[in-house]
């Protein structure tokens, strides 16, 4: 996230100043202005499942045309609430403990101003997705950033505590990690869960990424949520998504689950910020919500094996690589390559070789941190980035 100077336009208000417009969208309109192989947004090239769409054009043909409840389509809702039993154990309340959202984008800025006040602080790992630091200015909080440092993205505990306060009103967690891949093991979320205990702190969970993860031996990778560890049940928001699991990123269907009294709140936010979701894609969620446990373990080894195609690809090319344990993204080191930035390093990639990726800077509060640093998506079909390749052997000549 690029940090402006503060507008002195008397028509632009001081947190509209603050921050920019998103670079990764950007960086999509930059890849098709210059035909560039678009490994930039996270969003798939692929089709999305065949009986998803089919659900959603019955929905229609059905009339499902008019506004849904507010806070989430019954169906839909009960659908949410079932999985959440399944893959989570948790017993939710439709009808108390959900909010259906317009993405897990709305669903992250309604959840933190229906709960921060101006002046509270808000925790945020760094590198973050670009969303987190714009949603706590506009919640008129302040950002506190905690490193995690590369090569495995580790945080230091006496860094995240010394973090805490007694202004403290939230952390936000990626789980699994956009934009590093990083899964959080379970003793770092006891960590975590004991620090919001101690400080009386809630947890805004993003967990759009729970079911694409890459077990290996060796290694604590699974999925857990917050609100999984014990006290945290009540002091948790979990903002999840249709988008990525089910690779409709377009449709913009999301939702929150969170204790009863901060469902009130967040209920009352998305009312006026959106009214509600689309009525025939809260249909089709409902449908999806409930395929069965087959259909998670072939997105996962789908996503494991565009991994691996992407990996050997851009190390080919001189890049250094973070292999990720979750979602769908690379982050990479271009030390080699010997450019100034991220962002020289960027517009050459798509104007010169024809590659768009993320530059690092845009995940960082101070921009500099990142400057090292770009981001792959490998949420594509084989051919994208086997395109890649192809123009990516051009970088060699520069280490």
């Amino acid at each position: 996230m690029t940090t402006l100077a503060i507008s002195k336009h008397r028509h632009v208000s001081r947190k509209a100043s603050l921050f920019t417009e998103s670079v990764i969208r950007e960086m999509t309109r930059e890849a098709l202005k210059h035909g560039a192989v678009n490994l930039s947004q996270g969003f798939p090239d692929f089709p999305a499942p065949e009986d998803i769409k089919r659900a959603a054009v019955q929905a229609i043909g059905d009339d499902l045309n008019q506004y849904a409840i507010t806070w989430g389509a019954r169906d839909f809702r009960e659908a949410i609430a079932r999985k959440s039993k399944w893959y989570l154990g948790l017993d939710i309340d439709p009808e108390t403990e959900l909010t259906v959202t317009c993405g897990s984008t709305e669903g992250m800025i309604a959840a933190m101003m229906a709960t921060v006040d101006p002046g509270e602080e808000v925790v945020v790992f760094e590198p973050f997705y670009e969303n987190y630091a714009p949603d706590a200015i506009l919640s008129d909080a302040r950002p506190r950033y905690v490193p995690l440092r590369s090569p495995d993205w580790n945080f230091e505990r006496e860094e995240l505590r010394g973090a805490f306060n007694s202004k403290t009103k939230a952390i936000i967690i990626c789980n699994p990690n956009n934009p590093t891949g990083k899964v959080f093991t379970h003793g770092e979320m006891e960590f975590i869960a004991e620090l919001c205990r101690e400080f009386d702190a809630l947890c805004f969970t993003d967990e759009i990424y729970e079911h694409i993860i890459y077990p290996r031996q060796g290694a604590e990778i699974q999925h857990i949520s917050m609100a999984q560890i014990d006290g945290m049940r009540e002091r948790t928001v979990i903002v999840n998504s249709m988008s990525k699991t089910y690779s409709v990123t377009g449709w913009r269907v999301g939702y929150c689950i969170a204790p009863p009294e901060i469902t009130s709140g967040i209920r009352k936010v998305h009312d006026f910020l959106t009214v509600g979701a689309a009525a025939p894609l809260q249909a089709a969620g409902a449908y999806a919500l409930s395929l069965p446990p087959e259909y998670y373990d072939r997105l996962q080894a789908e996503y494991r094996a565009r991994r691996d195609l992407l990996l050997p690809v851009l190390a080919n090319a001189g890049f250094e690589t973070f292999t990720p344990d979750g979602a769908y993204y690379i982050m990479t080191d271009i030390s080699a390559f010997g450019f100034a930035d991220d962002v020289e390093f960027t517009r050459h990639l798509i104007q010169e070789v024809g590659v768009a990726c993320v530059p690092g800077s845009s995940f960082y509060s101070i921009p500099e941190r990142g400057a090292q640093q770009v981001r792959f998506c490998f949420c594509k079909k084989d051919e994208t980035p086997e395109l890649a390749a192809e123009r990516l052997g051009t970088l060699r000549s520069r280490i």
